[in-house]
């Protein structure tokens, strides 16, 4: 008895190493393993198909990119994946709120969309949503990045209108709308999520 624990150990401090080491063929096993119990937890607690997809891919991803720092432990490597699904299951609920706020923020400030209800239809909520989250963004854009981006899009300037209404040169007016899309490009993004 003590022999066959001893090499349970073994393989699991084995399967723990090469798991680290970035072996994807364990990395299968795991997914193939894990996945069943990580998608049953995420949908019990979220009660909704696609965000406990989400979850559970978000789940796997977080442990390959944190391998390196699992340790084994009194539930060996069950206990690790269930203790990440538990905190992506939390952002999930926490993300859930943020944007149940977002969409009720968006209801208040375009009041005239609500229905009877009082709150805003999905799409039409989303596309205020969507444009709180761009209004949002834009305004931790440095001041002349935002003077350029509202003349080029909420006063249909061309960007040779815009060097001649502001007196900036032309190649700096190029530049700042340059930065500002970048910056738009990765702040975007990572805004959405947040409130999905």
């Amino acid at each position: 008895m003590d022999e066959t624990a001893d090499r349970a150990a073994g393989l699991a401090a084995g399967f723990a190493a090469d798991f680290a080491a970035g072996d994807e063929r364990c990395m299968e096993a795991v997914y193939r393993r894990w996945r069943p119990l990580v998608h049953s937890l995420a949908h019990r607690r979220l009660a909704d198909e696609r965000e406990a997809e989400d979850v559970t891919q978000q789940v796997f991803l977080a442990a390959w990119h944190g391998r390196r720092r699992y340790r084994p432990g009194p539930g060996g490597f069950g206990a690790w994946i269930t203790g990440i699904t538990r905190h992506k299951v939390a952002d999930a609920l926490e993300a859930r709120t943020r944007r149940a706020r977002a969409i009720a923020a968006a209801a208040r400030v375009a009041p005239g969309a609500a229905g009877r209800s009082g709150s805003l239809p999905r799409q039409e909520s989303e596309q205020v949503l969507d444009r709180l989250l761009v209004l949002g963004e834009l305004a931790r854009l440095p001041s002349e990045q935002q003077r350029v981006l509202r003349l080029a899009f909420y006063a249909d300037l061309t960007q040779t209108q815009i060097a001649d209404r502001t007196g900036l040169p032309l190649g700096t007016v190029k530049s700042h709308m340059r930065r500002a899309l970048h910056q738009l490009r990765r702040s975007l993004p990572a805004a959405a999520r947040a409130t999905r």
